[in-house]
């Protein structure tokens, strides 16, 4: 129970988190790419990777933080349905390359910013 609300707490922390990124950023203005969630994508990627290293050296957390920062606060700021949203919402208005390059951007970037955290993490901690 008590990791049930751990995970909780985290997932309602992250999805404050990226509404207000999402609406300070604005999350999609006309056709242009949705810079809220995409970013939000980016940042949490790079996030996780700085984490995994970290989290994952002996014991330096406990089993309930992990799931905190992972589950919980990464898992409910980075939105992989948001994203899917966005990109068919592009489509649907006919702004194909956009909708290309947005595509793109998220999974090249996210991917980037996870490795980027986890090679920069691990260069400190291993």
């Amino acid at each position: 129970m008590k990791m049930l609300a751990v995970v909780a707490l985290g997932g309602a922390i992250g999805a404050i988190g990226r509404y207000l990124v999402i609406i300070t950023m604005g999350s999609m203005v006309g056709t242009m790419i949705p810079v809220g969630t995409l970013t939000v994508n980016i940042v949490g990627s790079f996030a996780m990777g700085i984490l995994v290293p970290l989290i994952g050296v002996g014991d330096l957390v406990s089993q309930e933080l992990r799931a905190f920062l992972t589950v919980g606060l990464l898992g409910a700021f980075t939105t992989f349905s948001t994203f899917s949203m966005d990109v068919v919402v592009l489509f649907q208005r006919d702004a194909i390359g956009l909708a290309a390059l947005y595509l793109f951007l998220s999974v090249f970037l996210s991917i980037a910013a996870f490795v980027t955290g986890y090679y920069l993490m691990r260069s400190f901690v291993v």
